[in-house]
């Protein structure tokens, strides 16, 4: 198995060059799809969410309400470090779990981590980032995402800077232009993974083993 970090800014389109990535063979483990998850009522993650913030962040249908979760905790420092002290060791244990299931197979990983870099994942063949300007990012997520200005601003501001993410990167995807523009960014990307050497099986297992053991710690 041959892993690597896809990460960038909110905004950037990372999940579009991740449906691009798995298009042309890699399987994608998806940081974000596995905290909505681990998200869905009765879960453990959501049964400790209710108990910090109570039945005002569950919407009608019983599902969470994101955007509750949003105005509880954004801006309110002691709020955010709580939900992740609630979310982030469960992610990183179903990411460990989920990288063992795929050792040992001859699968291209991408791990979709919006938070890579902050993250420290340095046992990877290479990270790829998704770079786009921060403003071209702000109009995408009130136009396309129903942010307003303020709140696209504030995540923007909570996450590792363009610079601190590209000073990591091994390839950067350019998406300032347009989706063919991205697909052949992803083109080069991918020839790029293609031309790694994958690691020994062995060394492979116990690396995977080593990072679930310091997650649970």
């Amino acid at each position: 198995m041959l892993e690597v970090g896809l990460t960038g800014g909110i905004g950037s389109g990372k999940s579009t060059v991740a449906s691009l990535l798995v298009k042309l063979g890699a399987v994608v483990l998806d940081a974000d799809v596995i905290v909505r998850q681990l998200q869905e009522p009765g879960k453990p993650v959501f049964v400790a969410m209710v108990e910090r913030w109570g039945e005002s962040i569950v919407g009608s249908s019983g599902a969470l309400d994101r955007q509750a979760v949003a105005d509880r905790v954004f801006g309110d420092e002691e709020e955010l470090a709580a939900l992740n002290s609630i979310v982030h060791p469960a992610v990183g244990d179903e990411m460990a779990r989920r990288r063992e299931e795929l050792s040992g197979t001859d699968a291209t990983v991408v791990l979709d981590i919006p938070l890579l870099i902050e993250a420290g994942y340095h046992d990877l063949a290479g990270i790829i980032v998704v770079d786009v300007d921060p403003e071209v990012a702000v109009k995408r997520l009130t136009e396309y995402r129903s942010f307003t200005e303020k709140d696209a601003r504030d995540r923007i501001s909570r996450q590792a800077s363009r610079a601190d993410r590209l000073a990591q990167a091994d390839v950067i995807i350019d998406n300032s232009g347009s989706l063919a523009d991205l697909a052949a960014e992803v083109d080069r990307a991918w020839m790029w993974i293609e031309s790694l050497a994958r690691p020994p099986l062995d060394r492979e297992i116990t690396r995977i083993r080593s990072r679930a053991e310091s997650l649970e710690d």
